[in-house]
């Protein structure tokens, strides 16, 4: 699995929009604020808009505004539905699934399978609003990341 500008890009300008919650963010902000032009935000802005994602607001105080809540968007979610599948090779996806002539025996395809589950695992136990509360961190004396939310909160 590699993110492409993309997904990054995406993901960037959710998280203006998450910081400005309520509030409708003109596509120059947003693109003042990720460094990525206007044109590609268009591309983008209209791809999550689809996806439900965000709305856009016609008019000269127009532009984005978060359609759900921050908690409510998996990060997951969104990579897959902008990039496809987490798995680093299609012999290991679970959507995408494409046979290999030599997968029989093969003795890469448990490490490609560790590695989709873990990118998997991480990126669906992340929502944007953990994102933006800096609740990414990676566990002392682990060698794993771990969202830390708090006492009450939602798990995915």
């Amino acid at each position: 699995m590699k993110v492409s500008s993309k997904g990054e890009y995406a993901l960037r300008a959710l998280l203006v929009l998450g910081e400005q919650r309520g509030k409708v963010v003109s596509i120059q902000e947003i693109s003042n604020k990720t460094l990525v032009t206007v044109n590609y935000l268009e591309q983008l802005l209209l791809q999550l808009k689809k996806l439900g994602y965000v709305v856009s607001k016609r008019g000269v105080k127009g532009g984005y505004i978060l359609h759900k809540d921050p908690d409510e968007i998996n990060i997951g979610e969104v990579i897959r539905n902008l990039e496809g599948p987490l798995s680093p090779m299609s012999c290991a996806s679970i959507t995408k699934y494409e046979p290999c002539p030599l997968e029989e025996g093969c003795l890469l395809k448990p490490l490609w399978s560790l590695v989709r589950d873990t990118i998997a695992y991480v990126l669906e136990q992340t929502t944007l609003g953990d994102l933006l509360e800096n609740r990414i961190s990676l566990a002392k004396g682990d060698d794993f990341v771990v969202v830390k939310r708090k006492p009450g909160a939602k798990n995915l």
